[in-house]
């Protein structure tokens, strides 16, 4: 039977809550949760055992499990017990630790994690009869599956490995922009750029930094080494990355294919009681994407919590063609939901938060550029 999470005021469920749902298994792990796993209002989720190698990507379907698409994909299985390495170019299906039970009135959805979206691993995670990436219904009972393509770096994994985060919600909790803009009047949710509201808060790029000269961004390098996503600060930077400086207009030629690791121009902040998540701003306005990876908590740019507002940084990628992005354009835009209720503990607050009062920044993965 389903359990109750005990709070029943509409929402994204705090970290407290989050803890409730293991002790009544809601949520099943066969190991506890380790520190800093649960974070204010999300969960970061644990790569399994064992990893499969596939064909191609896919979504289960109705009456469908992942492990009989499994059966007709898969090319090979390999253990991630002592690590393993995920080539660029390949897709692989990895089950994950947790699984599980929902109650009717709870459902979920999961993103990559910041850190993982900035090594431009491609990750979402499956259900069992799945429809869609990414989305977990109300009162699902069943395992969860990572789907897992790096497409930049090779990078080492092993069991334990969190590289996506899940979010439950109770209800209808997004914010429309009527109340967005009223938030904004009094808590400032963006500063220092355009501060404009329409389906949620838009965000733009920053491509002047502090004048001619001055770093705006990276590029991944091509055939680069091997990244360990469990181990922080430990690669060199220029070893992966090529930093881009302004050189007079305040603009970049997106290459086709290319990686690049970009800032908004904007910076960003997430009231106590809110939770926020960037989401695509308009697929016609060019060829380029934000790889939208990662949850905003709640305390993210927050004052108390060590924050003076944050930047978002921008996982971008061109299509197809070379595109022209220039200073201030709208790249994306901020969705805020309620919070059921306000997190014990906020981001930036003594839980290991590695991007809090950030500017551009790459992932924790490489060392400080000295």
């Amino acid at each position: 039977m389903s359990g109750t999470t005990g709070d029943q005021t509409h929402g994204i469920l705090p970290a407290r809550a989050i803890s409730g749902m293991f002790k009544t298994d809601i949520i099943a792990a066969e190991m506890p949760p380790v520190d800093g796993q649960i974070q204010p209002a999300s969960l970061d989720l644990r790569l399994g055992n064992k990893a499969f190698r596939v064909r191609a990507s896919f979504l289960p379907g109705p009456g469908v499990s992942v492990a009989d698409r499994l059966n007709a994909l898969k090319l090979h299985a390999f253990d991630l017990s002592n690590g393993a390495v995920l080539e660029t170019g390949c897709v692989y299906i990895v089950p994950l630790q947790e699984s599980l039970n929902l109650p009717p009135d709870i459902s979920a959805t999961t993103n990559p994690k910041s850190s993982t979206g900035r090594l431009d691993v491609f990750t979402r995670v499956i259900t069992d009869q799945g429809l869609a990436f990414d989305t977990v219904p109300n009162g699902y009972q069943g395992p969860l599956f990572a789907e897992i393509s790096p497409l930049t770096f090779p990078i080492l994994v092993r069991t334990g490995s969190r590289l996506s985060q899940i979010r439950f919600r109770r209800g209808a909790a997004l914010v429309p922009d009527e109340e967005l803009q009223q938030v904004h009047e009094n808590l400032t949710l963006v500063s220092g750029g355009n501060q404009r509201i329409g389906g949620g808060v838009q965000l733009s790029i920053d491509l002047e930094g502090q004048g001619n000269g001055s770093l705006v961004g990276y590029r991944a390098k091509q055939h680069s080494g091997l990244i360990d996503v469990d181990r922080a600060g430990a690669h060199e930077p220029l070893d992966f990355w090529e930093p881009i400086f302004r050189r007079n207009a305040a603009e970049l030629i997106l290459d086709p294919n290319e990686f690049y690791i970009l800032v908004s121009q904007e910076a960003v902040h997430v009231p106590p009681d809110f939770a926020a998540e960037m989401v695509p701003f308009d697929p016609l306005v060019g060829e380029f994407r934000v790889h939208y990876a990662g949850f905003f908590d709640p305390g993210f740019g927050h004052a108390e919590a060590g924050g003076i507002g944050s930047r978002a940084v921008l996982e971008v990628r061109s299509h197809d063609v070379p595109f022209i992005v220039e200073h201030g354009q709208t790249v994306g835009r901020l969705v805020y939901e309620r919070m059921a209720e306000r997190p014990d503990r906020l981001y930036g607050e003594g839980i290991g938060s590695n991007y809090q009062g950030q500017a551009l920044k790459l992932s924790k993965h490489f060392r400080a550029a000295s």
